[in-house]
């Protein structure tokens, strides 16, 4: 089994996530998959389609492209009733993404948390020397 792209911290009430990524394109990916990882698991296949969305953003900082992001996976999931298993980041730069997130129908999945959104709490964005950490508090 594939090791995880994310880690859970301690959080009052809500969930605390930490993400890793070499580049940003990784972390941005790492983050977005973490979403659907944490809520849900596969747990039937009664539909074998797959949904693929592009997904643009643009933000005046990195922080709030990131946040952003993750909000319209969030709301993409539950608007059209996939679960997001695969993520393709096309371009992205502090200010600019764009995406492709793959998904299954919800009826293949048992969610087990219902994640409402991503929030700026606690938010922190750093490049180190191995690669790039996100912390962020998600609204549950």
């Amino acid at each position: 089994m594939k090791e995880k792209s994310y880690q859970i911290f301690e959080h009052t009430a809500d969930i605390g996530v930490r993400v890793k990524g070499g580049d940003l394109n990784e972390l941005f990916k790492s983050a977005g998959l973490a979403l659907f990882q944490i809520s849900s698991r596969r747990q039937f296949i009664k539909s074998k389609k797959r949904t693929s969305f592009t997904i643009r953003q643009s933000s005046s900082s990195l922080e709030e492209l990131f946040i952003n992001w993750l909000n319209e996976l969030l709301s993409l999931s539950s608007a059209k009733g996939v679960i997001f298993h695969d993520i393709k980041i096309i371009e992205l730069d502090n200010n600019k993404l764009e995406a492709v997130a793959v998904g299954s129908d919800l009826i293949n999945y048992k969610v087990d948390i219902e994640i409402k959104a991503a929030t700026y709490h606690e938010l922190k964005i750093e490049h180190k020397e191995a690669g790039w950490i996100a912390e962020f508090i998600l609204d549950v």
